[in-house]
């Protein structure tokens, strides 16, 4: 083995051990997360550590069969994303004016 393919599988292992520790960190965020916004976050980055394990699979093996599959999941995480933001955005968005009781037909002014 040469010293430059010494060196890459010397970094690979690095990045692999890089990704385990990370997920043990992911793992208890989403057990110990406070709301649900960190429960949210931490399966977005699940996905971007699964992504992330199969590029070193794929840089391991020397193989661009990962490669679409990758991709797919990229896609898949961004559209999670995106679509528990919206969620998380509609239920904490402020009331309306007029649906709380603070709004100019409400029945207490109706009444003056």
């Amino acid at each position: 083995m040469s010293a430059p393919e010494t060196v890459d599988r010397a970094l690979l292992t690095a990045a692999v051990v890089v990704i385990v520790v990370a997920g043990a960190g992911l793992l208890a965020r989403i057990w110990l997360g406070p709301s649900m916004l960190d429960r949210a976050i931490s399966l977005d980055v699940c996905a971007a550590l699964i992504i992330a394990g199969l590029g070193a699979k794929s840089a391991f093996a020397r193989d661009p069969f990962y490669f679409p599959i990758m991709l797919v999941l990229a896609f898949l995480g961004f559209t999670g994303s995106v679509g528990i933001a919206r969620f998380i955005a509609v239920r904490d968005r402020p009331p309306r004016r007029g649906t709380n009781g603070d709004g100019p037909d409400t029945p207490e002014r109706k009444k003056r």
